[in-house]
């Protein structure tokens, strides 16, 4: 596949964070800032921007990577002019935390529930170090912590250790991050060759979206220009319970077929709209094919049911309401916490999950709609009863393996996901950093 490179995008303005792919395995780290002096912000942002790559000189063989970006809260810290914090859109402004109805994180994903200081206004300026192994993500820690020791007026206030490991595979033992899109005219290649490139502004500020439109972008262009919207969020995985469920309901079947349904993948990665009937490792582990399909021959879900969390996610060229590129986002997820080991059926009280970060240019049609309609509705999908079985608040809610002559029906579905909270970010060009660390409001 070739992309239109005619798009003259500034990808030397652009943090490679922003749209790279990330290597396989890596270990990484989040780390939360509270401003407490504009001043000392802005010399922190000096020192971090050397730091930064952008997408144009990004060397994937590269063994260490960083990204920074502000909440609401953090732009107004640093001192960003009210007249131009006024054109953030209302979502942004708000906050994850006030979204939560919105969005679905309700009950124990409630933010009352959510681990401080996340949701808090308190929660700055975020920073995402990553690194081709442990050793070198602690030295780019320490690196990141050393620019903020002598400053007093910017706090650490939360950190998170994450990590991939080299099988790729998730907490509940999937392979993940398959599926990436690919963005008109930076020549990073998607995952599906089906899948046209979508306009990059789709994920930056500055640029046509596939509506043909210049998303709104905040002002001075100086600031918004080049910049994009991070959705971060910290899922605990309930593993035990999941593994319990699946032993308890796979009835004749194998446990790991009905995980796959759940899934729309089998845990090498491979999707169940190629090998509908038993895993394919070979499949699974070849980048040029695992994601290499489309829906439209399965218009009933018979290999892959339309209400599984990777076809809900991505449902390609499904019938559903709606139109899917317009809802599409560059996902990065990375585990944090200890695997459960193979087998072990009870909990042992280890926080484990996913940090999930989302990517795009629209926070609301994206990640909020995705959230609401795509992951705790059915009715795009013709079911309206059913919700994400893997990710979304169940509520005793029910899910459908369509089959042949009966399809099977599952109720009162637990929760397997909790939101133990999280926060939108804006992750400015690296011309916009500049122009806020040399502000003099």
């Amino acid at each position: 596949m070739t992309t239109d490179t005619g798009a003259a995008l500034e990808l030397g303005d652009i943090q490679a964070a922003t749209l790279m792919p990330r290597p396989n395995p890596y270990a990484g780290a989040y780390l939360a800032l509270r401003i407490d002096d504009r001043h000392a912000a802005r010399e922190l942002l000096r020192r971090l921007i050397p730091l930064l790559e952008p997408v144009s000189s990004f060397d994937p063989g590269r063994p260490v990577s960083l990204g920074v970006g502000l909440s609401f809260a953090g732009l107004e810290a640093i001192g960003v002019p009210a007249e131009s914090l006024a054109t953030f859109p209302s979502e942004f402004q708000q906050g994850m935390a006030a979204r939560a109805a919105e969005i679905g994180d309700v009950g124990e994903n409630a933010p009352e529930h959510w681990e401080a200081p996340l949701g808090s206004k308190d929660v700055h300026l975020v920073v995402a170090a990553l690194a081709r192994d442990t050793a070198l993500m602690e030295a780019l820690v320490v690196l990141a912590q050393d620019a903020v020791r002598d400053l007093p007026g910017v706090s650490p206030i939360w950190q998170l250790d994450v990590h991939v490991p080299p099988d790729g595979r998730e907490q509940f033992g999937f392979k993940d991050s398959i599926s990436e899109p690919t963005v008109e005219g930076t020549n990073i290649l998607g995952s599906n060759p089906h899948e046209a490139p979508l306009k990059a502004g789709e994920f930056v500020l500055g640029y046509e979206d596939e509506n043909g439109e210049l998303p709104p972008m905040p002002q001075p262009e100086v600031l918004g220009h080049n910049g994009t919207y991070v959705a971060f969020r910290k899922l605990h995985q309930r593993v035990a319970a999941f593994r319990r469920y699946l032993r308890d309901n796979a009835a004749d079947t194998e446990a790991t077929w009905l995980a796959a349904k759940f899934v729309g993948r089998w845990p090498s990665g491979a999707p169940l709209a190629l090998s509908p009937d038993k895993d394919n490792p070979e499949l699974g582990g070849d980048p040029t094919r695992n994601n290499a399909f489309l829906y439209g021959d399965d218009p009933r879900g018979l290999k892959c049911p339309v209400g599984a969390h990777a076809r809900r996610m991505n449902a390609r060229d499904s019938v559903i309401t709606g139109q899917v590129r317009l809802h599409r986002m560059i996902r990065r997820g990375t585990n944090y916490g200890p695997s459960l080991p193979p087998g072990v059926l009870e909990d042992d009280g280890a926080e484990r999950g996913l940090m999930f970060a989302f990517v795009g240019a629209h926070l609301a049609r994206q990640f909020e709609f995705v959230q609401k309609q795509w992951v705790h509705d059915g009715k795009f999908i013709g079911a309206p009863a059913e919700r994400d079985p893997l990710i979304g608040v169940q509520d005793g809610g029910e899910f459908t393996i369509p089959q042949r002559p009966i399809r099977r029906r599952l109720r009162g579905l637990p929760d397997f996901v909790v939101n133990r909270g999280g926060e939108y970010c804006f992750m400015p060009g690296l011309r916009a950093l500049r122009w806020l660390a040399e502000l003099d409001t």
